[in-house]
Formats: C-alpha cells, structure tokens, sequence
C-alpha cells in the first residue's frame, strides 16, 4: 500500500466515497505523494511517452499552423502563446525552433506556460533557456488583453473526470470506496440528473457516460478571449466526439494497471469528450474536428519526413520513420488521438482541417 492509499483510506472512512474527480486529483496533484509531485512521468524512462517526445515533427508542424493562423489574421502586433499543461517543455521548444524565420512572429509573441508543479517547472525552464517564458498555475491567470494562440497536447486527459452508470429511473454515480479496508469501485443510488438529462437518448441502463466538470469552463474562458482579441488554439488528445463508456485508466511503466492500485505512483487519464469542448466554445467561436493523422498529413508532415530522412542512415532512419509512424498510422496515434481546432468565427479556416 502506498503512503497515499493510506491517507484516501483515511479520508473514506471518515467522510465516505469520494467521486472518481476527488480521487484523480489527490492520486495526480496531492502536494506530497501526488504523481505529478513526485515522478518523473515523460520518455522511455517515465510512464508513457508524448507526440513531442516521438518526434520534432509534430512541435513543427503545430507551430507553423499556428504562425499561419497569426498571419491570416493580420500579424497582430502582440498576442499570448500559451501551453497548458507543457511536461518537460518540448512541445513549446519545437514551436518556437520552427517558427523563428517567420517573419515578425517572435517580435510579437510572449510565451506563457500553465503548470503547477514546481517540478515539472525546472524541466519546462531548462529546456527552454534561451526564451523569455512567464509560468502561471492556472488558465485564468493568462493575460486577457491580447490575442491569444494555445496549443493543448494530452492536457485535458488528466483533467478530473466523474463518471456515472444509467439506471432505469436517473443515474449512479461511481465512486471510490472501502468497505473491506481496500479502495474499491461502488455505485452510489440512483437518482436524476439535470446535467446527464440530453444523454437519456442514446443510452440504456448500464451505460456509463464521464463528464469532465472543469473542461467546460477552461474552454469557455479560451474561447471568451479568442472571441474578444483574436487568435486560435489547436486540442490534441485521445477520445472522441462523444462520451461513451468507461475510459478511466491508468499506466505506469508504459503498462496499464488496476487504477485504483499504486495510488499516486501512476498517472491516471479518461478520453476526452470533444462534443463537450466544441459546445463549450462554439457559442463564440467556430470549431473544427478532425483525426490528428489527417492533421498532420495535411500540415505537411510526410515532405518534413522525407527532407529530415535524407540526413539520415542505421537505426536513426529506422527510428525516423517509426516516429512518423507512430503519430500518423490509424493503428497508431493516428486516429485514437483528435484535433480540435477554435478559431474566430469570422477567420479563416485554421492549416489542417480543410479536406
């Protein structure tokens, strides 16, 4: 048992079951033994491995549909470039490489990264040395005066989710409990709810839909700006259009586990619901919704492939090409992991959509 199961353990039998939400975010933030606190989650010797750790290719393509979106859009004179949830910042160094010889685009932009551990911070401040970078621990703290362009890779995935199973009469929630001493999954009554009310359609009883309840308000604070001043942001994550089923997840060791084991020793995921991302933006913005192979196919990616291949030779070419592979290829990353793209509604379409 870890240190953390013993705390949550504590805390089940003094208040009761704690929803999945409260569970996530005690096993991934917990200030002592929180996953994110304490680990080392990225590359060959984390847990599981990033698109930006697979290749630069994917930070180059993102960064140059995004330099396009600014220049479809006048070149607006300064404007945010913004990253939540950045690991150890390799996402954002290759953007930045990529677009230095565009025209007037670094003269402009300011780089601002959302993470809140420290730790994660000196990873994201080494690799980022040579650029002038402000932190910030939540969205909300992001300038709100200037356009704003965000890019968001396998971010909203570790946002908290709840999770709730159709009853004849309303829903169940699932929660964790102990009723034997060990975390274990249980359902609470069944009762309605307002919020799951459009899901009576397309489920019967027994499924299980998640909701993400600080997804929506993310978005929505994203798109109130990108509404006011302009820009774009680009979603990358795994999940699809429509919550269905139960997606709650845990890896460690590049392995999948038993979520509720190795408490804050493992990170923990659910698919994103992109439906709920798109309606929380598009009463100001539109949005746009794709795979991100096709993305990338259509940003470009196989001719950058082609070009860095002909420098190449051994087993760096044959890692080369499993790394465009891996975030292309419809067994691979190619069709599990979507796009969402939010622009203003009266912009142009963002580089990578169109078909």
């Amino acid at each position: 048992m870890t240190a953390l199961a013993d705390i949550l353990l504590r805390r089940i039998a003094t208040s009761g079951p704690m929803t999945l939400g409260d569970y996530m975010s005690e096993c991934l933030l917990h200030p002592e033994h929180g996953y994110y606190t304490r680990s080392e989650p990225f590359g060959t010797a984390g847990d599981f491995i990033t698109a930006p750790e697979v290749s630069q290719m994917f930070g180059e393509m993102l960064g140059l549909a995004l330099a396009q979106a600014w220049m479809d859009q006048g070149q607006p004179a300064r404007f945010v470039l913004a990253e939540p949830g950045p690991g150890r910042g390799t996402l954002m160094a290759d953007i930045l490489r990529a677009t230095r010889a565009v025209p007037g685009f670094h003269a402009a932009l300011s780089v601002h990264l959302i993470e809140a551990s420290s730790r994660l911070r000196d990873f994201q401040r080494d690799k980022l040395k040579d650029a002038q970078v402000t932190w910030h621990d939540h969205l909300s703290e992001l300038p709100d005066n200037q356009p704003l362009y965000l890019v968001a890779n396998e971010f909203f995935d570790a946002l908290p989710i709840r999770q709730f199973q159709r009853a004849d009469q309303g829903w169940h929630e699932v929660v964790v409990a102990a009723p034997n001493g060990a975390l274990t999954l249980a359902l609470s009554a069944a009762a309605p709810i307002a919020a799951l009310d459009s899901r009576l359609s397309d489920s019967e009883p027994g499924d299980i839909v998640e909701t993400c309840p600080s997804a929506a308000p993310a978005i929505a604070g994203i798109a109130s700006q990108i509404a006011t001043h302009g820009g774009a942001a680009l979603i990358l994550d795994y999940g699809g259009w429509r919550s269905k089923g139960d997606t709650f997840q845990a890896l460690r060791n590049h392995e999948p586990l038993d979520p509720l084991s190795h408490c804050g020793e493992a990170d923990l995921t659910a698919h994103v619901d992109f439906e709920a991302l798109a309606q929380a933006a598009t009463p100001v913005l539109s949005a746009d919704y794709t795979e991100q192979g096709a993305f990338l196919e259509r940003l470009g990616i196989t001719h950058r492939a082609q070009t860095l291949a002909q420098r190449l030779s051994g087993d760096a070419l044959e890692q080369h090409i499993a790394a465009h592979r891996r975030l292309t290829h419809p067994q691979e990353m190619g069709t599990l992991f979507k796009v969402l793209g939010l622009r203003p509604h009266d912009a142009p379409q963002l580089p990578g959509f169109a078909a």
